[in-house]
């Protein structure tokens, strides 16, 4: 009935007036892009707006600040409204990650979704040699990208290339920075590190580098991004029951406190241009 009709409408409004930033928590197995998009339709259809054949009149502008590999889970920082015009800060600033390696084993993505390509016999390496390792990694470090990214070549992702088979050449390796490495477990072939680091920074390259540097292999098991930014999972990351009008609404007014009190870092000149802000309508 009309009521009906005018609570949706007061939340089609409510919907399109949003402008922020917040974060969700992304679930594993789906990529960054697929998020926002469920998200998106979410919140359409708790407005009441078709989408279905509907040139819509109001579109709800929505991006992300900064892609998590599918098989990862964590912070996703969004955007909505004017909100996708402040994502680029996102992708320049810092970001904290745990991630699981696992040692005597390489894949070709760098992690447990890819095919073995090599394995290797990691029983000598000590707890010992793992901490040390880490010291080369720390600070102002060179990094190639993994061939399977988000990075681009002639505007397309690389890993679109290489699932067709296209060979791709590995792009050259490029300044980074890591602000803290930590062992937090080891019990082999399983690792664990804590993470700090700037834009542009691959955890999966990492974990391969290190059991390259053990004289082993590694790949990543797990991956949890908990920071971005000043969104934290534990305090800002909305689960999916959460995907709601009145609790981004809410998030989005807790986080604009949070924006303010974060320093602006100067872009540096290792932020990179294959590194963008997503932003579908």
């Amino acid at each position: 009935g009309e009521a009906g009709g005018a609570a949706l409408s007061r939340a089609a409004d409510k919907l399109f007036s949003l402008s922020g930033l917040f974060a969700v928590c992304k679930p594993k197995g789906r990529t960054s892009a697929a998020v926002l998009n469920l998200l998106k339709e979410r919140l359409l259809a708790e407005a009441g707006v078709q989408t279905k054949g509907n040139k819509r009149n109001q579109v709800l502008k929505i991006g992300h600040g900064g892609t998590l590999d599918s098989a990862a889970t964590g912070v996703l920082v969004v955007g909505i409204g004017k909100g996708t015009k402040m994502l680029g800060t996102m992708l320049a600033g810092s970001k904290k990650y745990t991630a699981i390696g696992m040692l005597g084993k390489a894949t070709d993505t760098l992690d447990a979704t890819g095919k073995v390509t090599e394995e290797k016999p990691y029983d000598q390496i000590t707890k010992g040699d793992l901490e040390n390792v880490l010291q080369k990694f720390t600070g102002d470090i060179m990094q190639v990208p993994p061939l399977y990214s988000a990075l681009k070549k002639g505007g397309e992702r690389l890993s679109t290339l290489m699932k067709r088979g296209e060979a791709v050449e590995a792009k050259p390796a490029r300044p980074v920075r890591v602000y803290s490495l930590s062992l937090q477990q080891f019990q082999p072939p399983l690792f664990t590190l804590d993470v700090e680091c700037g834009g542009g920074f691959y955890v999966r390259s990492l974990v391969n580098d290190i059991g390259k540097e053990l004289s082993t292999c590694a790949s990543v098991q797990e991956l949890t991004r908990t920071k971005q930014g000043p969104f934290t999972l534990e305090e800002h990351a909305l689960h999916e029951d959460k995907w709601t009008i009145d609790e981004i609404a809410q998030s989005l007014e807790h986080c604009s406190a949070l924006l303010l009190g974060e320093p602006a870092r100067k872009k540096l000149k290792t932020e990179h241009p294959g590194e963008t802000a997503v932003v579908c309508e």
